[in-house]
């Protein structure tokens, strides 16, 4: 796994050059990409959102398209449509801008409930379908949303549905004032975002991604997996639980965080790491707890820190 701990560090670190201080958050989208999942990026404006994506797709050398949902979009401004071609007589497709690599959707939650289902069939299950044809989308495949979680005016929250689909959800924060200096600094001649090169090839990128499939996980590792979102449902300051997608989610971030990490097998901590960025979008939080002001990350963490932790071997020399 050194060949993918070595792709993880050098794609972080070029990321970096333009992101400041977010080592954690900017570690977490590199996992959802090797997991071929999507990602939620929720924070406040001005934090380097629109920026991490692009970066990100500057790194991989992928096609990159970027969509600014505004609540007057229709999902064909989305899928792309039809037109007749009055030479040929016959309706040919025009592709949309989710016909790209790493496709950024800019505050996502602008955008009307049906413009926001246009989403869902392409983030699941990676094609579109219009007038009653399907059109696969690339490969990799991967959607970066953004959404401002304070301002609520004139926005549309997502559905259950929706969120469901991102493989997780990642936070900002504001920068330390060491960090924002350091950011006057390289921002005062040129964006850096100007200057990043690829570093990943996409043919690499694929490889990872069928390597991280091969990554060992005990028995033990997926009972405990499947214990911290059967939690969620259970938990009386819960409304709705994750589903078994949560389950599956963990299972696969479980995996790449022990890649990362230069393991073959993946232990508890793995899969307790990956647990609040998995986990928390996916549940909604009952009535009585909001009156409390507890927040869903509050939840998955006190669930993680009181559910039993499995011993025994997990490494992949213990397979019989």
């Amino acid at each position: 796994m050194a060949d993918i701990q070595s792709f993880g560090k050098k794609l972080t670190k070029n990321l970096e050059k333009v992101i400041v201080g977010k080592r954690h958050p900017i570690e977490l989208i590199v996992i959802g990409l090797l997991c071929q999942g999507h990602a939620l990026i929720e924070d406040v404006p001005g934090v380097g959102k629109t920026v991490l994506a692009r970066s990100l797709a500057k790194s991989l050398g992928c096609s990159f398209n970027r969509l600014q949902f505004t609540p007057d979009m229709l999902p064909s401004d989305v899928t792309g449509v039809s037109i007749y071609n009055q030479s040929k007589r016959v309706f040919e497709f025009r592709s949309g801008p989710i016909f790209a690599q790493v496709v950024l959707v800019d505050e996502i939650n602008r955008a009307t409930p049906k413009t926001q289902a246009a989403l869902l069939e392409a983030m699941e299950e990676r094609q579109v379908t219009v007038d009653g044809k399907t059109h696969p989308l690339p490969s990799p495949f991967m959607v970066l949303a953004t959404q401002n979680p304070i301002e609520y005016e004139g926005t549309f929250p997502l559905p259950e549905a929706q969120l469901d689909r991102f493989l997780l959800r990642v936070r900002l924060g504001y920068p330390n004032p060491t960090d924002e200096i350091e950011i006057l600094e390289r921002q005062q001649l040129r964006h850096p975002i100007e200057t990043l090169k690829p570093v990943i090839k996409v043919d690499e990128l694929k490889e990872a991604m069928a390597e991280i499939k091969k990554i060992y996980v005990s028995d033990a590792i997926k009972r405990y997996s499947v214990e911290l979102t059967n939690r969620t449902r259970q938990n009386e300051d819960v409304y709705l639980g994750a589903s078994p997608r949560g389950s599956l989610a963990l299972f696969r971030t479980g995996q790449v965080a022990a890649a990362l990490d230069g393991r073959d097998y993946v232990l508890p901590d793995d899969i307790k790491r990956m647990a609040v960025p998995v986990l928390a979008h996916r549940i909604i939080v009952g009535p009585a707890a909001r009156l409390r002001e507890l927040s869903a990350e509050q939840i998955v963490q006190e669930i993680v820190d009181t559910t039993p932790v499995p011993g025994g071997q997990f490494e992949g020399s213990s397979r019989k």
